[in-house]
């Protein structure tokens, strides 16, 4: 087995790491966007260019990842890990939805605010949020050419074919060893993919907090400022029940997982798009010691079922278009519509302004004036960053819960250690010098 001993610098030695770069690259945008908005908006094709390489790589992590490790598990490991999945999934889905509601009763941020002009064109709603129902979401997550939806990045259908095709190769068994082991191959080299591609981040970052900040301006933000900070803060009480709770159940090094998630956490914010920062999360997550199998698995799901920023958000936000519109609702419609978006917000797209979809077939459906969803628009982007940042955060925890669910970390993983990764950018000494890969020695189903 590899050594997972980790090098830290010596004492007082200051280092120029990926994640400090990566920080960096936020505070210089934020200044740029501040101080030069105009020429922060012309940085967007920067910020384009390293939204396209995180999507370029995309489709071929979940097909590599997923296959193999479903291939090595086996179909009983795979339907246990599922179960214990949606059962993970629900309990914090449904914990957001409450946090969010709770904010929203003690702040009331939409007290005082002033819907938009009532729109005598529905065509322009309907644009925004087409009708989405439970079974044009079942359908739809089930491709017509696994070809298609690569080429659109639909993270959902991609993980349904790789998950029915890895079933399928575990079940030839010798026969089509072969293709596990093009899987595993495939794998090792998108994640070395991915270490090259990181290094572009801080220009990215840079580029796209620039552009958000230059585009919108701080004046958005001032009418509506106590919703901004109501959702903020509520998102940051969900993370300390969610870092509670993974600490209580796992036991891990807790200050280890966060420096460690900190860098994808950097680009989910920045970005506001789930998609970019999951190939990071996922290889960072196998260099803490978590399965691949299990990584591969809960995190793709998880962007389709486990979102719980975009969940808290939407229970603020049902609540504040109720505030604004003079709406009293009583408790028990409360929690009915909480009710309502358990099942809404699991068809949530990790991508930016998917929320708003979803929120605006809700409105209609609790019979809330649908012009809230325009009064949000104008701070959605402030908004979607922070929701995308616990969607992206949330995943990461999922796929440690589960796997300590599964014991399935080892004793001597990094995650249970104090030596932790400086910056979330550097491998084990053990990888560098050229061994086995931490991840591919323990990637073994659970006994």
């Amino acid at each position: 087995m590899a050594d997972r001993t980790i090098d830290t610098p010596p004492p007082g030695r200051f280092r120029i790491t990926l994640t400090r770069m990566i920080v960096l690259g936020l505070v210089v945008g934020c200044l740029l966007g501040w101080l030069a908005p105009e020429f922060a908006v012309s940085l967007k094709p920067i910020s384009d260019v390293f939204l396209r390489l995180i999507k370029m790589m995309l489709a071929p992590l979940l097909i590599t990842t997923l296959v193999a490790g479903i291939a090595g598990a086996g179909i009983k490991t795979v339907g246990r890990l599922g179960v214990k999945a949606i059962v993970w999934f629900e309990v914090a889905t449904t914990a957001a939805l409450f946090v969010g509601l709770a904010a929203a009763n003690l702040i009331s941020p939409g007290t005082g605010a002033v819907l938009a002009a009532p729109v005598h064109d529905p065509a322009a709603l309907k644009q925004l949020a087409p009708a989405a129902t439970a079974s044009s979401f079942l359908v739809n997550m089930v491709p017509t050419s696994i070809f298609d939806a690569m080429a659109r990045n639909d993270v959902l259908q991609i993980v349904v074919f790789s998950v029915f095709l890895g079933l399928a190769v575990s079940a030839a068994g010798r026969k089509a060893q072969r293709i596990k082991e093009l899987a595993e191959s495939g794998a090792e080299a998108v994640f070395k993919l991915v270490g090259f591609v990181m290094y572009f981040a801080p220009f990215g970052v840079c580029a796209a907090i620039a552009v958000t900040l230059g585009h919108n301006g701080a004046a958005v933000l001032l009418p509506l400022v106590k919703c901004v900070l109501a959702l903020y803060a509520a998102l940051a009480v969900f993370f300390l029940l969610l870092f509670a709770a993974v600490k209580l159940l796992t036991r891990i090094h807790l200050p280890t997982f966060l420096r460690v998630i900190r860098e994808p956490a950097i680009i989910a914010f920045t970005t506001a798009s789930s998609d970019a920062a999951l190939p990071r999360a996922m290889q960072l997550l196998e260099r803490l010691g978590i399965p691949r199998r299990i990584v591969g698995f809960v995190v793709p799901v998880g962007y389709a079922f486990n979102l719980d920023g975009s969940t808290l958000y939407l229970s603020l936000a049902v609540m504040f278009v109720a505030q604004a519109a003079g709406v009293e609702m009583t408790w028990t419609a409360q929690l009915g519509a909480m009710v309502l978006l358990m099942a809404a917000s699991k068809g949530v797209a990790g991508v930016p302004r998917a929320a708003l979809v979803v929120l605006a077939n809700t409105l209609v459906g609790l019979n809330l004036p649908q012009e809230g969803v325009l009064l949000l628009l104008g701070i959605d982007a402030v908004m979607d960053m922070g929701r995308t940042c616990v969607n992206v955060v949330g995943n990461c925890v999922a796929a440690v819960v589960l796997a300590r669910w599964e014991n399935a970390i080892p004793p001597d993983a990094p995650i249970y250690g104090r030596t932790a990764f400086d910056d979330g950018s550097q491998l084990p000494a053990a990888q560098v010098v050229g061994e086995t890969s931490v991840a591919a020695d323990h990637d073994q189903p659970a006994q």
